[in-house]
């Protein structure tokens, strides 16, 4: 679905194309895509290189054509994992300014109802760009801190009980932080190569990209703090379920020995040859008791080394 952009005090939706008017496409339908590449004449080639979800955030020319690819987080349901990035192509050239993401994301929403909120004057394609990666990497910010929260919930139920589901819970959330530190990572040598391209003054707000700067780098270090509570959540677990595993086996080990010993006495007795305690009256419990005697006696023992 596209939709038109004009910003006087917040970009505001319009019924046609107007110069330097902003097009966003989101799940682009095929009349979307001629649209762009009839009407704009955007070059196929990006249109491509946009819908790979793997793709990774770079600047590519074709002509006078700028696509800017950056990548940002969503929520996802695909295997199981919570969040996800998905690429987000910015192309431009002379007043065309398009934005095209294959899936739906709530960045881009919230972002126009956030510049008609702060009334806000976006004057040149470049302060688009860097206002959409200020606000991914505030959207990584939040679905950070949903992620810990998360973690958090998985760890008191582990506290529990350890269970397959919430180990599984974990690893997955281990997913989404690696899909958030390389995109962030990405998104940080993308703005390094604009600053690069887009050198003259009437294109820098020092400002605005101070503040883009320092909320990627926020988002880059608490990517990295949250990914090493979650690893050392995930050790730790792991160490509780190994030796929890050997406390197990060190009882059933116990178990086995203390049933061995009336067995063993059992076998003795049970032999066809004179024990010399056939014929006495109580042999049969004695023979009990003395199997009791020494299986508590060894219970005691492994008692006293912790084995139980």
């Amino acid at each position: 679905m596209k939709k038109f952009l004009h910003c006087e005090a917040g970009y505001m939706e319009i019924d046609q194309w107007l110069p330097n008017c902003w097009v966003n496409v989101e799940c682009p339908t095929q009349d979307d895509i001629n649209y762009l590449i009839n009407e704009l004449h955007v070059p196929e080639s990006f249109l491509s290189d946009i819908e790979d979800t793997d793709e990774r955030p770079r600047i590519e020319y074709e002509g006078r054509w700028l696509l800017t690819i950056l990548r940002i987080p969503v929520q996802s349901t695909e295997q199981g994992i919570p969040f996800t990035t998905v690429p987000i192509g910015m192309i431009t050239n002379g007043e065309i300014i398009v934005s095209v993401c294959y899936y739906k994301s709530e960045l881009i929403d919230d972002f126009i109802r956030y510049t008609r909120r702060k009334e806000l004057v976006i004057r040149t394609k470049f302060d688009l760009i860097l206002r959409i990666i200020h606000s991914s990497a505030v959207w990584f910010l939040k679905y950070l801190k949903q992620v810990n929260n998360e973690v958090r919930m998985a760890e008191k139920e582990l506290e529990k009980s350890i269970r397959n589901e919430d180990l599984l819970r974990l690893m997955k959330l281990e997913k989404s932080m690696v899909y958030f530190n390389t995109s962030i990572r990405g998104n940080e040598v993308m703005l390094t190569k604009l600053q690069s391209i887009f050198q003259g003054p009437d294109y820098v707000d020092k400002e605005l990209l101070e503040d883009v700067e320092t909320e990627l780098r926020q988002a880059h270090i608490t990517v990295n703090i949250y990914s090493d509570i979650l690893t050392g959540t995930m050790n730790a677990f792991a160490s509780i379920i190994t030796n929890n595993v050997n406390t197990i086996m060190k009882r059933m080990t116990s178990i086995s020995i203390l049933l061995m010993v009336p067995t063993l006495i059992a076998s003795f007795y049970g032999m066809n040859v004179i024990t010399y305690a056939e014929d006495l009256r109580f042999g049969f419990i004695g023979i009990i008791l003395l199997a009791l005697a020494l299986s508590a006696a060894a219970f005691i023992i492994f008692r006293k080394i912790r084995w139980f």
